[in-house]
């Protein structure tokens, strides 16, 4: 599932939140949290969760290796320790590529609008 644009920018996200940018189940996250250290959120006196800028990056990270590419969470784990700088700069190319991918296809739906074939 492609991953869902928030447009809020928020100094904080629910788990909620987080899950539905994602596409995934806030059990999901809570079991990344626990195998990827790279994702922490803050948590308060109940236990809620809250995640910065930096943990949905962590999160976009870990989705893109086990879900985009489908890599096990043992393997996504190996990649990270063995390399961790490359895999995120090589996560946050493809992101890039995908956010002007849909930039594209935007743009050729206006120009197809204009002058239909």
């Amino acid at each position: 599932m492609a991953l869902k644009k928030n447009k809020d920018l928020k100094l904080y996200y629910s788990i909620g939140e987080v899950a539905g940018m994602f596409g995934v189940r806030e059990s999901t996250l809570r079991y990344w949290e626990k195998e990827f250290d790279i994702i922490c959120p803050r948590t308060n006196a109940k236990g809620m969760r809250y995640y910065k800028q930096e943990d949905i990056d962590a999160v976009k990270l870990v989705y893109y290796l086990v879900k985009e590419k489908g890599m096990t969470l043992a393997g996504a784990k190996q990649k990270l320790k063995d390399n961790k700088e490359t895999t995120i700069r090589h996560g946050e190319v493809v992101n890039k590529l995908k956010l002007l991918k849909e930039e594209l296809i935007s743009l050729k739906a206006a120009f197809d609008a204009i002058d239909p074939e």
